[in-house]
């Protein structure tokens, strides 16, 4: 513990230094840096073209992983025709898809410190552009839930990268969170009006013909904008300045990233919320259209409802931004729960299928926001040294949400049928609400990592 201590403070005094010769040797042209008292080279208008270029090519993962969420709910009773399966075997598909998910999330730590921003997420939109193949052909159902696996790999790659490059921005983090998880919802809004077009059609597994379409269009912008670089290189193209010397914590334990984030708290709780959090949400999407075709009487249209629920997903998260820092956004969130958790018993006990359309929308609305806020929270509260890492793990990990709750659903309706929906949701916010009550409201300055405990 000693030696441990005392190297940390020699290699402190050594960075602090380098720090301080690099940043006081900036000629003219220059800007304060508030968080570090120093200069900085003023951004061009190359730099700022740049930037912008980048945010705007991480619209086509997150557009393509809202089009995949919204997809399976207009094809699901089509699918259980199909393959001729129950609840409980159609909803193999999540639980594959949950293994796609919690492998990316794994694998994405060591691949990014090993590949790089640049290939990793190039590699998912591939992965998932395999997946799309092995869907179009309609294969033996087995087949179908694997290609779902390899899908889910590919969406938790791309998912966490983007979502950690945006966190690892010094311009307006927190707003682009929320437009970048906007786009997100105008894909999940715009895939249910093809799929409910095709789940009408004898050849319904043709709208994956659509999706890998635009998962091929993903891998072209990934690879033009981004050129498989590292994302300190793709920040410093922006004007970003980014430090080449490591941080105290990355020089003295950088090996053991992966150990620390797994075995941080703050980390695993956000992680946990994120999961029931989108769990909630994928849920609301795709078992919807079947809660109301069989328990309100809902027609082949049925579908257009999930298209309701993304869209009030994607306009909450731009028309409440005002809301989010009027109210504060730790506060909101319980705000926001509650009250879709009064509009989820609207749902569950009022029989009206115009009522029940309009409330699953007004719920997207307010579901919405709490994504990107508990990205911006993420970088409030967790260490700057693993920030990237831990976000690619909460992101990814909370994506196995997309797939375990959905089952679970799937499940529970085979023995007491889909209105057994409405409570599961329920209780889910339920537990959403205490999740954010245990997670830290800042960051605790005393955390070391692990390896100095011992």
């Amino acid at each position: 513990m000693l030696e441990n201590t005392i190297e940390l403070e020699a290699r402190q005094e050594t960075l602090r230094k380098q720090a301080t010769e690099e940043l006081s040797a900036v000629g003219p042209g220059e800007e304060d840096d508030p968080t570090s008292g120093f200069k900085r080279p003023a951004k061009t208008e190359q730099h700022t073209t740049t930037a912008h270029v980048q945010f705007v090519a991480l619209f086509m993962p997150l557009f393509l992983a809202g089009w995949n969420d919204g997809t399976t709910g207009p094809l699901l009773p089509k699918i259980q025709s199909a393959y001729d399966v129950n609840f409980t075997i159609v909803s193999l598909i999540f639980v594959f898809a949950c293994l796609g998910f919690l492998t990316g999330s794994l694998i994405n730590i060591p691949l990014s410190d090993k590949l790089g921003f640049g290939k990793v997420i190039v590699l998912g939109s591939i992965f998932q552009m395999v997946g799309y193949m092995l869907m179009v052909p309609a294969l033996p159902f087995p087949a179908f839930v694997v290609a779902y696996a390899i899908n889910g790999v590919g969406v938790a790659l791309q998912d966490a990268q983007a979502n950690g490059f945006v966190a690892s921005l010094d311009t307006n983090a927190e707003a682009k969170m929320g437009v970048l998880h906007a786009v997100y919802g105008a894909g999940a809004l715009c895939s249910p009006l093809v799929a409910t077009q095709f789940a009408q059609q004898k050849h319904w597994s043709l709208h994956y013909l659509a999706s890998l379409g635009v998962a091929i269009i993903n891998t072209l912008v990934l690879i033009g904008v981004f050129r498989f670089k590292r994302q300190d290189d793709c920040l410093r193209e922006s004007g970003q300045m980014i430090s080449e010397y490591p941080t105290i914590e990355q020089s003295i334990h950088g090996n053991g990233k992966f150990r620390q984030i797994l075995c941080h708290k703050t980390v695993q709780l956000l992680a946990l919320y994120i999961l029931i959090y989108v769990g909630v949400e994928v849920t609301t999407g795709s078992w919807i259209v079947t809660y109301i075709i069989q328990e309100r009487h809902g027609g082949p249209s049925s579908g257009y409802i999930s298209t309701g629920f993304f869209a009030g997903l994607m306009i909450g998260r731009v028309a409440l931004l005002w809301v989010n820092e009027k109210v504060g956004e730790r506060r909101v969130i319980f705000l926001y729960t509650l009250l879709a958790i009064g509009l989820e018993m609207v749902i569950w006990f009022v029989p009206s299928l115009i009522g029940d359309a309009i409330a699953v929308s007004v719920i997207g609305i307010l579901l919405g926001p709490m994504y990107p806020i508990a990205m911006n929270h993420a970088g409030r509260v967790l260490p700057r040294w693993i920030l990237t890492g831990s976000i690619g793990w909460i992101a990814g990990f909370g994506q196995a949400g997309s797939a375990i709750l959905p089952f679970m659903t799937g499940a529970i309706s085979s023995k007491y049928g889909i209105k057994s929906m409405q409570p599961l949701l329920v209780a889910m916010m339920v537990v959403m609400v205490i999740m954010w009550g245990i997670v830290p409201s800042h960051q605790n300055l005393d955390y070391q990592p692990l390896a100095n405990r011992f």
